[in-house]
């Protein structure tokens, strides 16, 4: 193909309005491009030549290409409602998201367990029975309790019930605190400890505010509050008979404890209530009810959840 047979640019601007020669595929090689010499001065390059009034100002709208040879970008209108836009929208992950439960024996009976030795022995001291400058014996005897309930509320708040945790672990707290100030019998021990049991008392009292739906760690924090409230007033004021009658209450909390952790021993071995424990609401569903009742808003709990 020479110079001469090439079309004008004015006839290939129409070839291309027309549609023609949009088929590259029908498109051949040259024949021979070294055959093809320079376009003549004043013409457009073949190369470069695009359709009439193509990018132009005032282009009129007839004279743009046809809907169908417009690129994809410009059919993408604006989203449909309901569709998250934006740099902020995530794609639904509760398809692809699992979370995995471990079944455990329930700790809670070891707990209240060690609730009622400890508070045995220390009731035992404040009422008499022991000897003077036992002491020592006795901080040894209620070091166990520490470990013990330490390592129930750490079973507890991996089963997810922060009320017995959180009960589990101030226990453990007290009777360490207590352990120590029994065996170095440091200079003003016995005030200390009143201070300490005060500040238990307020927050058995706290607690037992929210836990009527578990009766029986209701009565057991019902039967910790006048213990600890009467120890404290006995450790400020260093007055005997206010002594013995918080060993007298310690004694009672030891037997609302065992009660507790004997009804629920019993009733994690049978999968039954055989004593009365007392539970209602949320707290009687999550014994009676099903799978569907114990993963309920499970995707809101800690360590699920981003944030505690």
């Amino acid at each position: 193909m020479t110079t001469a047979e090439l079309p004008e640019a004015g006839q290939r601007s129409e070839h291309l309005e027309a549609g023609q020669g949009s088929d590259l595929s029908q498109v051949g090689p040259p024949e021979d491009l070294s055959q093809v010499g320079p376009p003549e001065a004043g013409q457009p390059d073949a190369r470069h030549t695009e359709p009439s009034g193509a990018g132009q100002p005032g282009t009129r709208p007839s004279e743009l290409p046809e809907a169908g040879q417009r690129s994809a970008l410009s059919q993408v209108g604006p989203p449909e409602a309901g569709q998250p836009t934006g740099r902020h929208s995530e794609p639904d992950l509760r398809q692809m998201t699992r979370i995995h439960l471990r079944p455990i024996a329930s700790p809670m009976p070891l707990g209240f367990f060690a609730v009622a030795i400890a508070s045995v022995v220390v009731g035992c001291s404040q009422v008499g029975l022991f000897p003077e400058g036992a002491g020592q014996a006795v901080a040894l005897a209620i070091v166990p309790a520490f470990l013990l309930q330490f390592l129930v509320a750490a079973l507890a708040f991996g089963a997810r019930d922060v009320l017995a945790a959180t009960l589990m672990a101030c226990f453990s707290g007290l009777w360490l605190a207590s352990a120590l100030v029994l065996a170095l019998q440091p200079t003003g021990g016995g005030r200390v400890l009143g201070v300490l049991n005060a500040v238990f008392a307020a927050f058995a009292l706290m607690m037992a505010s929210v836990a009527g739906r578990k009766r029986a760690m209701w009565l057991v924090l019902c039967a910790a509050v006048p213990r600890f409230t009467v120890g404290a007033l006995a450790g400020l004021t260093d007055i005997a008979w206010i002594g013995r009658v918080s060993g007298c209450l310690g004694l009672l909390l030891a037997l609302v404890a065992a009660y507790t952790a004997f009804a629920l021993m019993l009733e994690d071995m049978r999968g039954t209530q055989v004593l009365p424990i007392g539970r209602s609401g949320p707290a009687l569903h999550a014994v009676e009810g099903n799978l569907s009742v114990q993963l309920r808003d499970i995707e809101r709990q800690a360590g699920v959840r981003r944030t505690l």
